[in-house]
């Protein structure tokens, strides 16, 4: 095999054409492989340089300074511009891969299930096979093969020669398109999804709002008897879903966001970023959610700092805060009392507040606000010590009562058993009369015997 300049040049150009792959570069890789080839043979540590005529496709060579026999450059050099041929073209095709699903990043594929592996997925789609992870994928669920799954790309990333396509089902995205595919009014502008919120698997909040007054926003998304929802449920495992109508006052927003529950005032605290929200006792837990999804869930939809309390539990934070800030050095009954209508109820809120701010609504200098904030910062830090040293307390308390209450079932389980042992076993009365009768059966019986014996 030896070295064939026109070749070269075809080749060279159509991977230009075909593969979009800069000739320049094809050149460059083909002359630094040269080198290398030709410093095996010259020695590691030669001054050996190489170049490909543009034009004709020529070789010439150098070792040393002095010209190498293009013989033995066209030898070495029909090998080396093979393998760097083929290593652009596999290289060309996976950036072209990589610039394909690049673009689809947070889009919605589709795919077919071929396997799983500790926990991974892997997918089908098209010319490669993407990876869903088992951290991608919602809680619960379970993928088999020849299965059709739907999942949004998530990440693209090279790996080797090879492209690395990560899918995601248990991103926000992922509703969205759902939503988008579901509901026309959505893929015809109509309708705007402004934000969402979800814990994948248990719920999700949806903010819809509609640039056509004649248009409901929620009513379009739910669909005749829940038609249309029912389906992006089903597809995200029986997943909840709220839709939730949008308005840029958060005074407004926020009980939307926080329903099924009756909201009765919501105050804001733009300093903090936090909303107080006021409910009657028997909507509490209902505007809290299970563990608390359904305030997390509305707190990241509009981007507040959620706090639920009631009307009395309101004021006697506010007058445990005007208290507790009182007992701070150099903190005056006004100053409290004006911190807490801005909304800081705690030591923690005192440790961020902005120094100036605090300075102008106290006609204080820094050092004196930064004295203060010092003082809440160590009350925090003492509260949050206390407060694990009850939480410790507690899981030992837990802990104590629930050994308390194994030991009293084993023993009751032991009771009965004995019991039942007793109960089985007849009382000395009920054992004497058994034998009896065993006895008068037996005479009986022999009476019988000699009645019937021919003798």
């Amino acid at each position: 095999m030896s070295w064939n300049p026109n070749d070269v040049l075809r080749i060279v150009d159509s991977l230009h054409r075909d593969k979009n792959i800069d000739s320049e570069l094809v050149f460059v890789a083909i002359e630094q492989a040269l080198v290398t080839a030709a410093r095996k043979q010259y020695g590691e540590e030669s001054d050996v340089t190489i170049t490909i005529d543009r034009e004709t496709g020529d070789l010439q060579g150098t070792c040393e300074g002095e010209v190498i026999d293009p013989e033995v450059i066209g030898r070495i050099g029909a090998q080396t511009a093979k393998q760097v041929i083929i290593q652009k073209i596999r290289e060309a095709e996976r950036d072209a891969l990589i610039e394909e699903f690049e673009e689809q990043i947070g889009q919605m594929v589709s795919g077919v299930v071929q396997r799983n592996e500790g926990g991974a997925t892997t997918v089908a789609l098209g010319p490669i096979e993407a990876i869903l992870p088992r951290s991608e994928q919602i809680p619960g669920e379970t993928h088999h093969p020849n299965e059709r799954v739907r999942a949004v790309v998530y990440e693209v990333r090279a790996q080797g020669n090879r492209v690395k396509v990560v899918l995601s089902r248990n991103h926000p995205k992922l509703v969205q398109r759902l939503f988008e595919q579901e509901i026309p009014e959505i893929a015809d502008g109509v309708i705007t999804i402004n934000c969402i919120s979800r814990e994948p698997g248990y719920r999700t909040k949806v903010g819809v709002s509609s640039s056509d007054q004649r248009v409901d926003c929620v009513g379009a998304c739910v669909g005749v008897r829940g038609n249309r929802i029912k389906n992006i449920v089903d597809e995200l495992s029986g997943e909840r879903i709220d839709i939730v109508r949008w308005n840029d006052d958060p005074e407004i927003l926020i009980p939307n966001a926080l329903q099924p529950a009756e909201v009765e005032q919501v105050l804001l605290c733009d300093m903090i970023g936090r909303a107080i929200v006021l409910v009657r006792e028997d909507q509490l837990s209902l505007a809290i959610g299970r563990r608390g999804q359904n305030v997390r869930l509305a707190s990241k939809l509009c981007v507040w700092d959620i706090e639920i309390m009631t009307p009395d539990e309101l004021e006697e934070q506010i007058e445990r805060a005007v208290v507790g800030f009182t007992e701070l050095e150099g903190m005056t009954e006004e100053l409290a009392q004006a911190l807490v209508e801005q909304g800081y109820l705690s030591y923690d809120d005192l440790s961020v507040i902005e120094p100036v701010a605090m300075a102008e609504m106290g006609g204080m200098t820094e050092e004196q606000v930064d004295a203060i904030v010092t003082q809440a910062e160590a009350k925090a830090e003492e509260a949050e010590i206390a407060a694990g040293e009850e939480r410790r307390r507690r899981r030992e308390q837990e802990a104590q009562d629930a050994k308390a209450a194994i030991a009293a079932e084993a023993a009751a389980k032991a009771e009965a058993e004995v019991a039942a042992a007793q109960a089985a076993e007849p009382t000395a009365e009920e054992a004497t009369e058994a034998a009896e009768g065993s006895s008068e059966e037996a005479s009986s019986g022999e009476e019988l015997s000699k009645k019937d014996s021919p003798v």
